[in-house]
């Protein structure tokens, strides 16, 4: 994950389980794909989208209970809970646009890995079916994986969808193979692939290979 701040810089973190999991071409196109956030700045904005979601929730939330408990006027009472309500629809409103910005960040990296690394879209392609499988089979093993929620919007995939991911890539296929890509083109995406999107910080796997695919097949033209 690539992560940053103005006193420590950026900085890319390789974990000991990527480099178990990858071969190094794979390796290489995940660092390319996070180098690509390091370049587009997505550290700092996602931080900054973050942030304003959060105040109209603490803000709403705070006036729902100054509307209970805080204030013994009815007519103040019932306009503090109005406004809170509406606060807590603009959250939920900056929120789904959040989690649009940070999917349309991670397209923008794969994108930046395909471009800089030799045979780029193939490299990753391959590198997140792994990472996507590993993770399924992780959170299956330690259930405490859900402690991660904070801070999934800085992995490659998301890891709270990885069983989902693992069955629309389909569980027969082999690492480091291309009938990998050749089973994930094949495939559909129904719509309740599309709405579980709406909630996720990460792209829809499927979309995501096949994205890459084309951008292959483009380059080589």
């Amino acid at each position: 994950f690539a992560y940053g701040s103005p006193i420590a810089g950026t900085r890319v973190a390789v974990t000991k389980g990527l480099l178990e999991t990858l071969e190094d071409e794979e390796v290489e196109a995940v660092i390319g794909h996070e180098l690509g956030h390091l370049k587009h700045k997505d550290v700092q904005i996602m931080m900054f989208a973050s942030i304003l979601p959060a105040i109209f929730y603490y803000i709403g939330y705070s006036l729902l209970l100054s509307s209970m408990w805080g204030s013994s006027d009815r007519e103040g009472g019932a306009s503090y809970a109005v406004i809170g309500l509406a606060c807590i629809a603009l959250y939920w409103i900056l929120q789904l646009f959040t989690l649009y910005l940070s999917r349309l960040r991670e397209y923008y990296a794969d994108r930046h890995s395909a471009s800089i690394v030799d045979d780029g879209a193939r490299k990753l392609q391959e590198g997140l079916a792994k990472i996507v499988y590993a993770s399924g089979r992780m959170k299956r093993k330690t259930p405490q994986t859900s402690s991660l929620h904070a801070f999934k919007a800085l992995f490659i995939s998301d890891p709270d969808n990885a069983e989902r991911d693992i069955q629309a890539l389909g569980k027969e296929m082999g690492y480091g193979d291309q009938r990998l890509v050749r089973q994930v083109l094949s495939r559909d995406i129904s719509l309740w692939d599309q709405l579980v999107e709406i909630f996720s910080t990460h792209p829809n796997i499927v979309k995501r290979i096949k994205l890459m695919y084309e951008y292959a097949r483009a380059k080589s033209r």
